[in-house]
């Protein structure tokens, strides 16, 4: 709801409000605490009445979107109709209404406010007993704490309802926790399964068969080292998943570093990519590190999928303010990709890179390559 806007049930109390507000019957309802004597303002009075009315119910719309304006206006209407001697009217009640409010809505400078609705009540107090108010100091005492017992009401409701908020929270962040925990699990029933069996065959081709050629040999060697290097990786999914949803730890996440083994396995596969690393290696944070790695990761896997034998180029430029990578596969796609696509790679590379406040374009170029092009912040986003 817009801020400028007022809920319903605001609007339906400002409406009973306003409209007891002219019932001579229930006039007397409401707090008082002057006890002065109606004072005569001639032909003028009826407008003050009906002016300090409405200044008293009508800002009962506000109690909750703006709790400070409402109270001070309904506060100020009230103690000038306390000075005044009038009017008799229920709309007095709203004063109670917004102290109650304010407390229990106001969410900056409440100590300020308080100290100043405090010191108006002081100065009310020495008007109305210069005034000749029968009030002694002690109805005064009492009347305040009163209206602390009504402010400090509502700020109980605020507390009681920002614990309710936090419990939500939790078991919104437990009942998530679980479901990470399922995903694990599924991932690692499905996933692993299948990788690990294919690395296991790819190791025992390798005995099976003595006389292989050495390319297939290291073909084969090549399926094994990446299957295991994605159990290794997928794990550290898992534990992730399985624990706070909290980054993987920085020994177990790929990193730049690695960027080298990532083009080396391009290479196995019968990839020709040539790796370009620019500027001075620093260390970064984890995040950028993760982010770049994949990136690459993204980019060779569908230059192997969608180019098979293209000449490929990796450029990682490390810079002052970020690091830029650049990869490009030349020449026109094959037909047919080596394994099928979800096509949600480079969407999901855009994503990551988008959240740590960086940039990802990939498209085709007037030559007919493809292009991937990104470039990340050397901070994580605050």
């Amino acid at each position: 709801m817009p801020r400028w806007r007022t809920s319903t049930k605001d609007l339906v109390l400002t409406a009973v409000v306003t409209l007891l507000a002219f019932v001579p019957t229930v006039s007397h309802i409401g707090p008082e605490i002057g006890d002065l004597p109606r004072r005569p303002l001639g032909g003028a009075g009826t407008v003050v009445d009906l002016a300090l009315t409405l200044a008293l119910a009508l800002p009962t719309a506000l109690r909750r979107r703006w709790p400070a304006i409402g109270l001070t206006i309904i506060a100020a209407a009230w103690a000038a109709g306390q000075i005044l001697g009038r009017p008799e009217t229920f709309a007095k009640v709203a004063m109670l209404l917004a102290l109650y409010a304010a407390g229990a809505h106001l969410t900056r400078h409440r100590r300020t406010f308080a100290a100043a609705l405090t010191a108006g009540y002081v100065a009310l107090a020495i008007v109305l007993h210069r005034q000749g108010s029968p009030q002694q100091f002690l109805d005064f005492t009492a009347f305040y704490l009163v209206l602390v017992v009504i402010w400090v009401t509502g700020a109980g409701m605020r507390r009681w309802r920002a614990e309710e908020t936090e419990h939500r929270r939790l078991a919104a962040e437990v009942a998530s926790s679980a479901e990470r925990s399922r995903i694990a699990r599924e991932l690692h029933d499905v996933v692993t399964h299948h990788v690990t069996a294919m690395v296991v065959q790819a190791d025992a081709a390798q005995f099976l068969l003595p006389g292989t050629p050495d390319r297939a040999a290291e073909g084969l060697s090549a399926i094994s080292e990446t299957g295991r290097r994605a159990l290794t990786e997928l794990r550290a999914l898992l534990d992730t998943l399985e624990a706070t949803g909290e980054p993987a730890t920085p020994d177990r996440a790929p990193t730049m570093g690695r960027i080298a083994d990532l083009v080396e396995r391009a290479r196995l596969t019968g990839q020709p990519v040539d790796w370009t690393e620019q500027g001075r290696p620093r260390p970064l944070p984890v995040d950028v590190e993760l982010a770049t790695y994949r990136v690459v990761q993204e980019a060779l896997t569908n230059a192997i999928k969608y180019a098979t034998g293209r000449p490929t180029t990796v450029v990682v430029r490390t810079k002052e303010d970020d690091v830029e990578i650049e990869v490009t596969t030349m020449g026109p796609a094959t037909t047919t990709a080596v394994s099928p696509s979800g096509g949600r790679g480079l969407a999901g590379m855009r994503e990551r890179v988008r959240l740590l406040d960086g940039e990802l374009v990939s498209g085709l170029r007037p030559d007919g390559s493809f292009r991937v092009w990104a470039v990340l912040p050397a901070r994580s986003p605050e």
